[in-house]
């Protein structure tokens, strides 16, 4: 039998032992060591402060865990994972019923970090990511639970609460935009970030799962990114159908990109000064096997919704190409084909070197091939990847054409910047400038900077005589519109260069002048 002086010196034990787990006594070891200085001298200090965090350790007060399940983390942040925000997700539907408590879900998706990663890499974007987390994880209560989420965003689980409505449900969003709002000084540069949000409360999840929580908050997420910036969306029923048909488009025009369904049709350029063919412009139509030819407004937004146009500009690339080829086979010397790059083409590593390898695979050299670029790009970017494509597509030899000169406010420097070769003056200075005097001051004005700067000129959206010989008179050197030919497919170009050297006559008269 164990005596009860052993039993109360073993209870006493384990009452210390209960004492010692709790790590906010530590704060009490200064004292203790100050105090044993004071009684036993500069060994007993010793003892003590080795001695005591020893004990708390002993007694597990560095065991934070409660005994559950380890909590899962992301590498980069600290944060929770997306399993975890789903089991929580989880716990509270399935509770509520008992608890009378209910939940939400919320997804933040950076509007600009696509740029912020071509500016300053992906170290700078990761101490973003973690810098915003931070913020994030400060603007919400105790029981709130972050998690990052592939691709850069972040979803938020908000703990059990009471009450949970719209109002309350867009106040934490916009909570939570104001925490990220504060500029953030990454490697000496200030950086403004902003996200679009997207949440949706448990009694409108499309079934009461934790799963389903997230998708419908995510949905919602990549509404209000599409309406962004720094947009908030509450998750709708039809979104989800909104989805799925957005999903379908998407493989619509995979299947036409990759079948041959979207291809170029050209309209010609024509010099001025001869009337002689200066080159041609591709531009992009979908002839969809059942509803017939569809107009580029009625298909290229959906291209850059759908992250294709890398994909587009590949074929068109190739079916330019292709064109000089026939052309040139057929004995016509077409002097170069425009392609319109968009800016996200723009954001393409190695663009230069893809467009060097598709003229040497068509033993073609790059004055044949021209890329515009619209002037709001120009006007607008700061972005280095762009910057450094354009500089080294012009390097390799090929055309540099400003579109929609007169729309973007490009200054002088950023057009000398770009090397641009030819500025293409807006349709709509050209409409009616062989009547209209203010008109002409604009072409006229522009025609003069081009000159100044060694630059060409290419007046589009020409529809009458009357434009066209105008605007030779004022010096454009090109033109292109309706007036001389629609786009159309490339085997109804030969014909269609075969008329026009046939009844190539000069200039037309100049019709009803301005006053």
């Amino acid at each position: 039998m164990v005596p009860n002086r052993w039993r109360t010196a073993s209870a006493g034990l384990k009452r210390l032992f209960g004492h010692l787990r709790r790590p906010e006594l530590m704060v009490f070891i200064p004292a203790l060591t100050l105090a044993a200085f004071w009684v036993g001298g500069e060994r007993s200090l010793i003892v003590v402060a080795l001695g005591a965090p020893l004990l708390f350790a002993l007694a597990g007060a560095f065991r934070f865990s409660s005994g559950g399940p380890a909590l899962l983390q992301d590498a980069l942040t600290g944060l929770a994972v997306q399993p975890q925000i789903v089991g929580l997700m989880d716990k509270i539907l399935t509770d509520e019923p008992n608890t009378g408590m209910t939940t939400a879900c919320i997804v933040a998706q950076f509007d600009d970090m696509e740029d912020l990663l071509d500016r300053y890499g992906r170290a700078a974007q990761t101490e973003i990511l973690t810098r915003c987390a931070e913020r994030l994880c400060s603007a919400l209560r105790g029981g709130d639970v972050v998690a990052r989420l592939e691709g850069g965003g972040f979803a938020v689980a908000l703990g059990p609460v009471r009450r949970l409505d719209l109002e309350i449900a867009v106040q934490i969003c916009a909570r939570l935009q104001a925490a990220l709002a504060a500029p953030l000084s990454v490697n000496g540069a200030r950086l403004y970030v902003t996200a679009s949000l997207g949440f949706c409360l448990a009694e409108r999840s499309p079934q009461p799962t934790g799963g389903a929580l997230l998708d419908a908050a995510q949905v919602a997420a990549d509404e209000a990114f599409r309406n962004g910036p720094a947009a908030i969306r509450a998750h709708a029923p039809d979104m989800t159908r909104t989805r799925a048909d957005r999903d379908l488009l998407r493989e619509d025009l995979e299947t036409a990109l990759d079948e041959g369904q979207i291809r170029a049709h050209f309209q010609p350029q024509i010099s001025t000064d001869t009337g002689t063919i200066s080159g041609f412009e591709a531009l992009a139509r979908w002839h969809h096997p059942t509803r017939g030819l569809i107009a580029p407004a009625d298909f290229l937004p959906a291209i850059e919704d759908c992250g294709l146009s890398s994909r587009l500009g590949e074929v068109m690339v190739y079916n330019a190409l292709m064109a000089i080829n026939r052309w040139d086979t057929a004995g016509f010397k077409v002097p170069t084909v425009a392609v319109n790059f968009s800016k996200s083409e723009l954001r393409s590593p190695g663009l230069a070197s893809k467009l060097k390898w598709e003229l040497d695979r068509f033993n073609l050299s790059a004055d044949r091939l021209t890329i515009e670029i619209l002037e709001t790009v120009v006007a607008e970017t700061d972005n280095d990847v762009i910057v450094a494509n354009i500089a080294a597509i012009a390097q390799t030899g090929c055309g540099v054409d400003l579109d929609d000169f007169g729309t973007g406010h490009a200054s002088i420097t950023s057009v000398r910047r770009f090397q641009v070769r030819r500025i293409k003056i807006d349709r709509s200075f050209v409409t009616r400038v062989d009547e209209d005097r203010e008109q002409q001051k604009i072409v006229s004005a522009v025609v003069s900077m081009a000159e100044r700067l060694g630059m060409e000129t290419v007046a589009e959206g020409v529809e009458t005589p009357g434009e066209h010989a105008m605007l030779a008179q004022l010096g454009c050197g090109h033109v292109q519109g309706f007036g001389i030919a629609r786009p159309m497919p490339v085997e109804e170009t030969i014909d269609w260069i075969n008329r026009h050297v046939a009844r190539q006559t000069g200039t037309p008269r100049i019709g009803k002048r301005a006053l």
